[in-house]
């Protein structure tokens, strides 16, 4: 019998497993029967399904909150809740939210059967319609993941201000995800979808900066060869976002102010106006009210770009996500590297717990991709810790005999993934400030874009 669909299942209460096995297999359904959310997001981001049953009911998790995350990333998938002891309001709530449907539970096989068969069949007209249409099949979007109480603020206040037009500032120390939370806030605004241009003006050569981001005519200077579309032309539209805002010269930040308030600009060398229907989204991790002190930024862009303000936490202060965003990252790369599942000791949550992340989440991200790597066995310890090169807390601490000797191992790593850890590491000390780390490691900098670029880092 050929499988008519692939169903998530999250049901929490165990009684009702044996019930929906008996079901699906005679139904002729492929299934993943999970009974806690946080094992839900496991498999929802690691697979493809075509329809996903889910109970509001869970111990460890917000059934709504659950069910809006899963939407809010993969629209396309029909997922229907489902509950016992479900309040009126709540089941309203979960079809606004846009649940397909609703089923009480006992479950009744015949209400079951019907409803899995109207969301297979919704399913399929979206696949068809984006298959006439010449759609490829939508990826599941990367998820903002937070739940601790200094998060949560700043992803209403991004939800609240995404249906409107107004310019954004997102502030945070480096690899906190200020251009995750710009590309979410362009997933969630209603009107500037066209496209989302992200530029980032920490690596953009001061004498190359009008050129990229105005666009210039051909012989309109040395070397102007041909015509250039700059990136506020491609974001006509849609958003442009300006990340690391603050290294953008002084001299052009009078143009740029142009764009932000009357909405037009000119290519270099051109007489041409052209009108900017653009979204201007901006981050930072400077302190831009100092920088204007200091005469290096203009104080009317700074206030232009303040409109809305959203500060995004250093990790240190979001304690409760430390667990949830490595879960989440070693779920990533064991299915990226094809890697059984792994999960981290109960010694290794503590030190991730008692440790600063100075890198923030970027740093922790890339740890446990080192993690994931190297460690052989399906639970992470301290020792695995130690050859990733991050020792008593220290990501950049030397290798010791005693706990990371190379030739202690069974294995020798090849000389890439040797390569490739320690540039990590040094990028993870010095804060990601590329133009250093290749100083430092005596490169320049484009060689170093070039292997972070091939490691697949940016």
């Amino acid at each position: 019998m050929s499988i008519r669909g692939k169903i998530l299942i999250v049901e929490s209460n165990g009684n009702d497993h044996q019930f929906l096995y008996q079901f699906l297999v005679k139904e002729g359904y492929y299934f993943d029967i999970v009974d806690s959310g946080c094992n839900a997001r496991k498999f929802f981001y690691q697979k493809d399904y075509d329809i996903i049953l889910l109970d509001l009911e869970l111990v460890d998790f917000e059934g709504l909150e659950l069910l809006k995350e899963f939407i809010e990333n993969d629209s396309e998938t029909p997922v229907i809740a489902c509950g016992q002891n479900i309040s009126l309001e709540n089941v309203v709530s979960a079809i606004k939210i846009g649940a397909f449907d609703f089923l009480p539970k006992p479950f009744s096989w015949f209400k079951l059967k019907s409803v899995l068969e109207k969301a297979l069949n919704k399913k399929q007209e979206i696949l068809n319609l984006n298959l006439k249409l010449g759609f490829q099949e939508k990826k599941k979007r990367i998820p903002f993941i937070g739940k601790s109480p200094s998060i949560r603020p700043v992803l209403e206040k991004a939800k609240l201000v995404a249906s409107t037009d107004s310019t954004v500032l997102i502030t945070g120390e480096s690899g906190t995800g200020k251009g995750l939370l710009a590309q979410k806030i362009y997933e969630w605004d209603p009107v500037y979808k066209k496209a989302f241009i992200c530029v980032d003006c920490s690596c953009i050569v001061p004498t190359l900066f009008e050129s990229e981001l105005f666009g210039h005519t051909k012989g309109s200077f040395t070397g102007a060869h041909h015509t250039k579309v700059g990136k506020i032309e491609l974001a006509q539209g849609g958003i442009l976002f300006l990340d690391e805002i603050a290294n953008i010269p002084l001299d052009l930040q009078a143009k740029l102010l142009k764009v932000v308030e009357d909405k037009e600009f000119s290519p270099v060398g051109s007489l041409k106006v052209i009108k900017a229907k653009v979204r201007i989204l901006a981050a930072t991790n400077k302190n831009l009210k100092e920088e204007v002190k200091k005469g290096t930024f203009r104080e009317d862009l700074y206030y232009r770009l303040n409109v809305v303000h959203l500060h995004l936490p250093p990790l240190r202060e979001r304690q409760e996500d430390i667990p949830i965003l490595a879960d989440y990252f070693i779920n990533h790369f064991c299915h990226k590297y094809k890697k059984s599942l792994k999960t981290l000791s109960p010694e290794v949550k503590q030190i991730f717990l008692e440790y600063s992340w100075p890198g923030n989440v970027r740093e922790l991200k890339h740890l446990i991709e080192r993690l994931v790597i190297f460690s052989k066995k399906e639970i992470i310890t301290e020792k695995d810790l130690y050859f990733a090169g991050f020792e008593n807390g220290s990501p950049l601490t030397s290798f010791t005999s005693e706990s990371s000797d190379l030739c202690s191992f069974e294995e020798i790593l090849p000389l890439e993934e040797v390569e490739k850890s320690y540039i990590l590491k040094i990028l993870e000390k010095l804060k990601w400030n590329k133009s250093l780390t290749a100083k430092k490691l005596g490169i320049d900098r484009k060689t170093l874009s070039e292997k972070l670029k091939k490691w697949g880092i940016i």
